[in-house]
């Protein structure tokens, strides 16, 4: 029988995990999104991408790896969320926690896209197949697949924050302003990846948009990991 005691200190270790989790991913994320793969993709030049890749292809693989640290820590953030809001709502907590494994699977397809640029600028032998130009559509034809896949799953990731974000406002623990920041990166989200998923078209309305919700989506969850790092801490 679990005594409250071992119940207690097993919850401050889960908040811990998901917090050091999170804050892994929003490192990783920076670094493999915001400055690899900023610095290396240019949109609409395919020659001077794959120049890129092919000049910088450690660093390429590096970013694949941070892909890769983010898939593992949103498996590990899914089952700790879980644990955490269980008490508050068992139902909706597992619920919360499929989308957020269902948004990891989708990440994983993506990442395969991203494999396969990694082979198709690593310079070996077989690639002489290939003009120069099919290598380059390719390539930019990968990167892209990588881009729609991921922005695809996070409209699941938005409903997974909608639910976390929901539970948690229904705490008596949680501050509310964390499950207020949630609920709007939540349809910050859902709104914007929606847009770039099926209306491209609309660039200005989305640039609008990540405007209006950047700060929430960046704040919410990053918020809530170092909130539960806080009161993981022993009293």
């Amino acid at each position: 029988m679990t005594t409250p005691v071992k119940e207690g200190l097993g919850l401050r270790k889960t908040a811990l995990t998901a917090g050091i989790s999170l804050i892994i991913m929003a490192i990783a994320a920076y670094f493999s999104y915001g400055y690899v793969h900023g610095s290396l993709v240019v949109q609409g030049d395919a020659s001077a991408t794959l120049n890129n890749l092919r000049s910088s292809n450690m660093l390429f693989r590096a970013e694949i790896f941070g892909w890769l640290l983010i898939l593992i820590c949103d498996i590990v953030v899914a089952w700790a969320f879980y644990l955490i809001l269980k008490p508050i709502d068992k139902k909706l907590s597992l619920l919360g926690a499929w989308f957020r494994l269902i948004y990891s699977a989708i990440l994983g397809i993506a990442i395969l896209s991203l494999l396969l640029v990694m082979l198709l600028s690593n310079g070996a032998d077989y690639l002489s197949l290939f003009t120069t130009s099919q290598l380059q559509g390719y390539v930019m034809l990968f990167l892209e697949a990588f881009e729609l896949i991921w922005s695809v799953g996070l409209i699941i990731f938005g409903g997974h924050l909608m639910i976390v974000g929901y539970v948690a406002f229904r705490s008596d623990t949680i501050p509310k302003v964390i499950g207020i920041l949630l609920l709007i990166a939540a349809a910050g989200y859902i709104i914007i990846h929606f847009c770039n998923s099926f209306l491209p078209q609309y660039d200005e309305i989305i640039t609008v948009l990540e405007f209006v919700f950047n700060v929430p989506m960046i704040v919410g969850e990053l918020g809530f990991g170092i909130w539960l790092m806080i009161k993981s801490s022993p009293d």
